[in-house]
């Protein structure tokens, strides 16, 4: 028998025992029975950074696919598509957060892409979110959409992916729900039916399902000019609410809240293997727990207009230097921190529950335009009176 033959059967040989073992246990649990007045338990142990010390760049991808529940909340729709896509880059001292949105209608070169079934993509010139399509409709699963992104990301801007996130409609409800909501100033009146939004100008609390419409609206009173350029602008809005809502709650220093938040939180996502353990991905989320808000910045590629179609965007020679400081783990606003970064968009930041603000200091002055220019959570990027 050979070497491979013999580890292969004292493994598997093992594991059979293990499982046989296991089933012989059964098991229940009494906690419920005990009461309140128990001695204190052991502190929960701190969840392990699996990538500690080393630099990560993860793709985070927001679908639109509209089938089983997602089509009961968006409308049912054949296909799926990324809406939205960010590089998040996390520093390998873990002492910055980087979010660089890339628009879906950036005309970039898609290259061949196989799928899960064995089928191949031709490398064409399309709409950046056409390589989610592409890989959902040949090879018919999450997995080839996600493997097709991922290579066209790579190819545009040399920077390896470790691992990825894809999030629906129902998934992304879900994590704003797990914090019971998130706050955020909203400067205008929104009023957009095909969103299923309307809010009031102030401001507010929203939760997951006001929130999805906050961050999906493009057309309607009070949302911009309709462009997913000028929409990306309030995704980073809400993202940036979202980090203030986690650092309010000092989710990432306790550990027990940590891993509930995110098992609420992950019951609707797609997940490369390492970020779908949860003991794996509260470690990240844990190792972040020090970054200040002015660690974490929101960018958006450096765009123009695609002459041969309005409707598209190119990326200007800008965004070389940005996708050259995340593979080399450097600060991509180091020489630049206050650069506009994409001269086009026009952004517009727009919120069900009124919210107060934390003071009763004087509103400050608008800062930051979120899309157009690189920003914090701790910037000012939209004022309400």
């Amino acid at each position: 028998m050979s070497v491979t033959a013999i580890v292969a059967f004292g493994v598997g040989g093992a594991g059979a025992t293990y499982a046989r073992l296991q089933g012989n246990i059964e098991s229940k649990d009494v906690t419920s029975l005990l009461g309140q007045d128990r001695p204190s338990a052991a502190p929960a142990a701190n969840p392990n950074d699996p990538s500690s010390g080393k630099a990560v760049n993860l793709l985070l991808i927001g679908s639109d696919g509209r089938s089983g529940a997602d089509g009961a909340i968006g409308g049912v729709v054949a296909g799926a598509r990324s809406d939205t896509t960010i590089v998040l880059h996390i520093s390998a001292d873990r002492k910055r957060v980087e979010a660089v949105s890339i628009p879906r209608d950036s005309h970039v070169q898609i290259p061949a892409c196989t799928m899960t079934n064995g089928k191949t993509t031709k490398a064409v010139g399309e709409r950046f979110n056409a390589a989610f399509a592409y890989g959902s409709d040949t090879g018919g699963d999450t997995a080839s959409a996600a493997g097709c992104t991922i290579k066209t990301v790579e190819s545009l801007t040399n920077v390896r992916i470790d691992g990825y996130v894809v999030i629906d409609f129902a998934g992304f409800i879900k994590m704003i729900d797990a914090l019971s909501g998130v706050a955020i100033c909203i400067p205008n009146t929104m009023d957009a039916p095909k969103a299923g939004l309307h809010l009031n100008a102030g401001y507010q609390t929203l939760d997951g399902t006001t929130a999805l419409g906050y961050a999906r609206a493009r057309t309607g009173t009070g949302v911009g000019d309709g462009s997913d350029t000028n929409r990306i602008g309030r995704q980073q809005q809400l993202l940036a609410a979202t980090v203030r809502e986690i650092k309010t709650k000092n989710l990432l220093t306790n550990a027990p809240q940590l891993l509930k938040f995110l098992d609420a939180a992950s019951s609707s996502i797609t997940a490369s293997p390492d970020l779908a353990s949860i003991p794996n991905m509260a470690g990240l989320a844990f190792s972040l727990k020090d970054i200040p808000s002015s660690g974490v910045t929101f960018l958006t590629v450096p765009f123009s207009p695609y002459t041969p179609d309005p409707n598209q965007v190119i990326w200007t020679p800008s965004a070389a230097p940005i996708w050259a400081s995340i593979a080399a783990d450097k600060p991509v606003l180091a020489a630049e921190a206050a650069q506009a970064i994409a001269p086009v968009a026009t952004a517009t930041s727009s919120a069900t529950t009124p919210a107060t603000p934390s003071a009763a200091t004087p509103a400050p002055a608008q800062t930051k335009q979120p899309g157009k220019e690189a920003f914090t959570p701790a910037d000012v990027t939209a004022v309400c009176s």
